[in-house]
């Protein structure tokens, strides 16, 4: 009967019926035994489901110029049957004045290539070399943003837990719904994009992110807090989703700190705060003003981890209404569930926020560039 009800939400898009927490397998539970694991090639392969799903790369590019844009690959596949993929692409203003370069283009005659690991389609290609450490990302496919990226991971990559994986369904054994991430949280960004108005430089650092939503978003997630800091010397990256109550309103938050050649922690952490939160009138939904993440735990060898970022977000960079900015694949995906109207608040302080972490008997305290997500669906 669980599966029968599954599966009629799945299809009809429905909001699903109260499993309970014990109907998620999180991943943070894996990493009791096992924090974090390195990435090897392998993990990062495109797994290209035939079921419903939403499996994406992205790259957050911040230059030594101060600006700052992210780059996707989207692949969907709607309940087996409808199968796209989109190249999006975003270049923030920071200035507050100036319009955001917004980009979303259907990929035509997608493929990948035999090993899973490159992706290709008309004017696009996203390839990763042979010595797995390095993606480059060309576009031609929108004279708005004509994208010449490479991005070099400078330190490991992490999964949290054995596999970054967690899993839901009533039957742990047999799941029918499932959320990874992998992380590469220290990169050297080389390359540029055009846009008419000029050609922007992205030297500098990135984040590269592997995520897979093996389900429909809003039956895996109601809410999200996302955040990467990008410093001279540190990188650090957290990722945390509330499910519904389908699920228990059960929430699960992983992250890491990075220096060059060095994960310094990865694994489960503490919940995000938002320390202060205004409703916005457009849509009732609890803007953050100020946040907190934390990470805390043990090192590689074994000294206990203190870190915290917290401060002002000051003026949001933006307000995404999903429903209406994003492709249509989605939006069917979603469907009208009562109750469901994502928006995704993106924040770039001005004032700039410190990260202070201690390792063992060692602390420090380190300014640099935070870009953060507020994201609620449900």
């Amino acid at each position: 009967m669980n599966w029968f009800k599954q599966t009629l939400a799945n299809v009809a898009g429905t909001q699903e019926p109260i499993y309970g927490p014990e109907a998620i397998q999180p991943v943070t539970a894996q990493a009791q035994t096992t924090p974090y694991r390195e990435l090897t090639k392998d993990d990062l392969r495109w797994k290209a489901m035939q079921s419903t799903c939403v499996e994406t790369q992205t790259f957050y590019l911040f230059s030594d110029n101060g600006d700052i844009a992210m780059l996707q690959v989207i692949y969907s596949n709607v309940v087996g049957i409808h199968t796209t993929c989109h190249f999006n692409s975003k270049i923030y203003s920071t200035d507050g004045k100036s319009p955001h370069k917004w980009c979303s283009d259907s990929i035509h005659n997608y493929m990948f290539d035999e090993d899973m690991l490159s992706f290709g389609g008309d004017n696009i290609a996203l390839t990763l070399n042979p010595e797995g450490d390095t993606y480059t990302v060309k576009s031609a496919m929108n004279e708005q943003s004509l994208v010449n990226i490479s991005l070099k991971r400078t330190a490991p990559g992490f999964v949290a837990g054995r596999n970054g994986t967690s899993t839901f369904g009533t039957d742990p054994q047999n799941p029918w719904g499932s959320m990874r991430h992998a992380f590469w949280p220290r990169c050297e960004v080389e390359g540029s994009i055009i846009t008419p108005e000029r050609e922007i430089d992205f030297k500098g650092r990135g984040l590269f992110i592997h995520a897979l939503q093996g389900m429909k978003p809003h039956h895996a997630a109601a809410r999200w807090n996302f955040g990467t800091f990008q410093s001279p010397t540190y990188s650090a990256v957290f990722m945390e989703y509330t499910t519904p109550p389908s699920y228990g309103s059960t929430v699960v938050s992983v992250g890491g700190i990075a220096k060059d050649g060095e994960i310094v922690f990865a694994g489960p952490v503490k919940p995000a705060t938002h320390l202060e939160s205004a409703e916005d009138t457009h849509n009732d939904w609890p803007e953050p003003k100020s946040i907190k993440f934390t990470w805390d735990g043990k090192s590689s060898d074994g000294k206990s981890v203190d870190t915290v970022l917290e401060g002002s977000l000051g003026q949001r960079l933006d307000r995404v209404d999903v429903m209406a900015e994003v492709p249509g694949f989605i939006k069917s995906i979603v469907g009208s569930v009562a109750g469901t109207k994502p928006y995704i608040y993106q924040y770039v302080p001005q004032d700039k926020l410190s990260l202070k972490i201690r390792v063992g008997e060692e602390e420090q305290t380190e300014q640099g560039t935070l870009y953060s997500e507020a994201t609620f669906i449900s």
